[in-house]
């Protein structure tokens, strides 16, 4: 498994190498927010992905006397290493003696007994531009946690590697949750930063209260850019092909389907024990990340998608039909996640009624227009259209 793990970090850094050699992310512009948190009670917001040249953000504000107190993780944990869904303990890291206290399960957003020493919450962490990845749901209750209790945020902006387009369904505020709180389309087309922007600007926080922001930005970087990111950033997109797919695919939760958690490509292939007439198969095991994925130990048949990841393949429901028209039982195909993911019930009640893609994308296209409209005001750099 370490072995692994190496081997993923490896590839993950050869391929940032190229597509990355001009981007400076919002945490190595240290420059710019120095001088905001000397002197200041800082928490920082972070996981794994927050490092500035492969040294974590809080070891750098160590060595430059900052005066960290405290330490939120997102899901997945400080180290990124859990589970999706798992509950993560809040504990005293071991080299810092710092508090760390995780923002997933119960304790979703930090509360006034948590902030009561802290002057700054500096948040970085990278995001990959999906609606239902839950480090912006995080964003949401961190700022609306500052703005209950007059903390200053300041968000460490990073490049959105599926910042290149905007495609899916808007959410429908009846289905919103963890994994989608905000009336934005599935591939949303922002920044963590200007996500922030837009959080704040349509007074989406409870009692449509603003919390104190800054945004430190990125330098060198446009939403044409095509970034690859030098750390996974959960332990289930081990690479940059499932990034890039992981908006087609993460619909795969909301149904019978494995998307090949518990192997060595999840979200880069999708199967099920009762797809007959594959060659392709895989089977899912126990594995730091997956410790029981979905039909483990089943020997699931089904497609290896992970050639098609490129920028160009953006949003797609075509496997998700093609999944749902090859396995047997269409009546328990779906399960209650489904819409929760999707934001509506209108992509399932569409493949229900037997409806193509083409017409399923032409319903949702004139929110995607009006969002498109929201969504410019927030803009922090030069646009993909």
């Amino acid at each position: 498994m370490k072995k692994l793990n190496l081997c993923i970090l490896l590839s993950f850094f050869l391929s940032s190498l190229y597509s990355n050699a001009q981007v400076i992310t919002g945490a190595e512009n240290t420059a710019e927010y120095i001088s905001l948190i000397e002197n200041k009670n800082i928490a920082l917001v972070v996981n794994q992905t927050s490092v500035i040249k492969n040294v974590h953000l809080l070891d750098t504000l160590r060595s430059l006397n900052m005066k960290v107190v405290k330490i939120f993780t997102p899901e997945h944990g400080f180290r990124g290493t859990s589970d999706a869904g798992e509950s993560v303990p809040s504990h005293i890291d071991k080299q810092t003696g710092i508090e760390v206290i995780s923002l997933y399960g119960k304790n979703k957003k930090p509360n006034a007994e948590q902030l009561k020493n802290v002057e700054i919450l500096l948040f970085d962490i990278q995001d990959v531009g999906v609606r239902f990845y839950t480090y912006i749901s995080t964003l949401h209750y961190v700022m609306e946690a500052a703005a209950e209790n007059n903390k200053q945020v300041i968000v460490l902006d990073r490049p959105n590697p599926n910042g290149h387009y905007i495609d899916g369904p808007v959410l429908d505020i009846k289905f919103k949750s963890f994994v989608g709180m905000h009336p934005v389309p599935i591939v949303h087309g922002l920044t963590i930063g200007e996500y922030a922007q837009m959080i704040n600007g349509e007074a989406w926080l409870t009692g449509k209260k603003k919390c104190s922001l800054t945004i430190v930005p990125c330098q060198n970087y446009s939403h044409t850019t095509l970034y690859t990111l030098p750390i996974p950033p959960s332990p289930n997109l081990p690479n940059q092909e499932a990034i890039y797919l992981y908006p087609s695919l993460c619909l795969f939760e909301g149904t019978v389907m494995s998307v090949g958690r518990g192997t060595d490509f999840p979200f880069q292939q999708f199967g099920h024990p009762a797809i007959k007439g594959s060659s392709h198969s895989f089977t899912p095991e126990s594995r730091e990340g997956a410790k029981d994925p979905l039909l483990k130990g089943q020997i699931c048949y089904g497609y290896n998608v992970k050639r098609a990841g490129t920028p160009k393949v953006g949003f797609t429901l075509r496997w998700l039909l093609m999944a749902y028209l090859l396995y047997p039982n269409h009546d328990t195909f779906f399960n209650s996640f489904f819409d929760k993911l999707a934001g509506t019930s209108q992509i399932r009640l569409a493949i229900l009624e037997g409806k193509a893609e083409d017409e399923i994308k032409k319903e949702w296209k004139p929110a995607i227009d009006k969002y498109k409209l929201i969504r410019k005001k927030y803009l922090l750099y030069e646009d993909f259209e």
